[in-house]
């Protein structure tokens, strides 16, 4: 059987600006990325989509994100497992990740940051998604005949690119 793989950038969020009281990692969504979330959770339910998980990032934009998105597929918002190894791990823990998967699972969707997830969806696919995701951006891949545990390079096939500027109204 295949194994779609969803990678998904967090949507737009507040600037930290250079206050030291503001860590990056507590940074919450902004209206605007609330917006591109439910338009991007929409879009992909109006395709029929059912994951069987959803991964996210420990940050509080990715979470938010995330549940944003699940709440659109009907999938349960307290069932996201969080990943604390994505957020400034490099693109080694997003195929950490994804080796882990049990083999169960045959659509996940993980939420990351850039530029780790471009990176990481790259290195899959040899694709060039023109430079970086966008914000609230999906990448889906695709793995046939292989287990999570042997995802490695240029193994997936590419079956699109979607964001909130390239989707229709």
């Amino acid at each position: 059987m295949n194994k779609i793989l969803y990678l998904i950038r967090h949507a737009t969020a507040e600037d930290g600006g250079n206050s030291p009281m503001f860590r990056d990692f507590d940074r919450n969504l902004t209206s605007t990325g609330i917006i591109e979330s439910a338009r991007m959770g929409k879009f992909l339910a109006a395709t029929g989509v059912k994951f069987d998980l959803i991964v996210s990032s420990a940050s509080e934009r990715t979470k938010a994100t995330a549940k944003i998105f699940a709440e659109q597929l009907n999938y349960d918002a307290d069932s996201i497992l969080i990943n604390d190894n994505i957020y400034g791990g490099g693109p080694r823990s997003y195929l950490s990740a994804v080796n882990q998967l049990d083999e169960a699972v045959n659509v996940v969707a993980i939420f990351g940051h850039n530029p780790d997830v471009t990176f990481f969806s790259e290195y899959l696919t040899r694709a060039d998604v023109g430079g970086s995701m966008d914000k609230s951006g999906v990448m889906i891949l695709s793995f046939e005949n292989i287990k999570w545990a042997e995802v490695s390079s240029k193994m997936a096939m590419f079956l699109g690119y979607y964001s909130p500027q390239n989707i229709s109204q």
